[in-house]
């Protein structure tokens, strides 16, 4: 590799926006594979700062993953703006590359994977938000790597 080339990043963190929530996954490109990690409150979309600055010490990503909300035609929702400030914020915050990506279905294919796996308590557990996080960095892993993954 030459000097003028970047590296691609390998850890990642992966976010499922939301005004009272935000779902972390993390995942890599090696494997391309994503795990939900955890779930924090956040207030009007904004976590404690605190909160993340320990995921991000810990987990020490190369770079994160937001996901941006739009409805089934793909325009933006009066919520998708807190997603891109929240997205600006991590990057302003933790100099990471972030990068953004469509959202549309995750958490509604996150409560039906929770479901199918525990029923009706699975998904009173808390952990919808961070299987949908799941999913989202799922997603950007696949459209990198083009193709389906096998985790």
């Amino acid at each position: 590799m030459n000097n003028n080339q970047i590296a691609p990043p390998k850890l990642l963190l992966g976010f499922d926006f939301g005004t009272r929530h935000i779902g972390v996954a993390i995942g890599q490109t090696v494997t391309q594979c994503a795990r939900p990690l955890k779930t924090i409150k956040a207030i009007n979309g904004l976590p404690a700062r605190e909160t993340i600055a320990l995921l991000i010490k810990q987990w020490q990503p190369d770079a994160l993953v937001v996901g941006i909300p739009l409805n089934m035609r793909g325009e933006e929702l009066s919520v998708t703006s807190q997603a891109r400030h929240f997205s600006l914020w991590l990057h302003e915050q933790f100099h990471l590359p972030v990068y953004e990506v469509d959202e549309r279905l995750t958490t509604k294919d996150a409560r039906e994977k929770l479901f199918l796996s525990g029923g009706y308590k699975a998904l009173q557990d808390g952990q919808v938000d961070s299987v949908a996080a799941q999913l989202i960095l799922q997603n950007w892993l696949e459209n990198i790597k083009g193709g389906k993954n096998t985790c």
